[in-house]
């Protein structure tokens, strides 16, 4: 799982929170940082708002917290 992220992005370090309780493994990208994370970020959204989780190459872009928590929910059972 790639996570895109933002300098300074609250929901950004909502979801790096989450996935970090729960034990997940992640890589995490910062776009603010990198102007090739953004681009890659782009080519596979379309857009560029942050986080957008690339989740086995399914791209979920502009989430937030909760949502990550439905996701994991629907395909794995939840978070622990």
């Amino acid at each position: 799982m790639i996570v895109y992220v933002k300098t300074g992005c609250p929901w950004c370090a909502g979801v790096l929170e989450l996935l970090n309780e729960q034990g997940i493994d992640f890589e995490e990208r910062n776009v603010s940082e990198n102007p090739e994370y953004m681009k890659e970020m782009q080519d596979k959204s379309g857009q560029t708002k942050a986080p957008t989780v690339d989740l086995d190459g399914e791209i979920f872009p502009d989430l937030g917290r909760d949502e990550v928590e439905v996701i994991f929910k629907e395909r794995f059972g939840g978070v622990q």
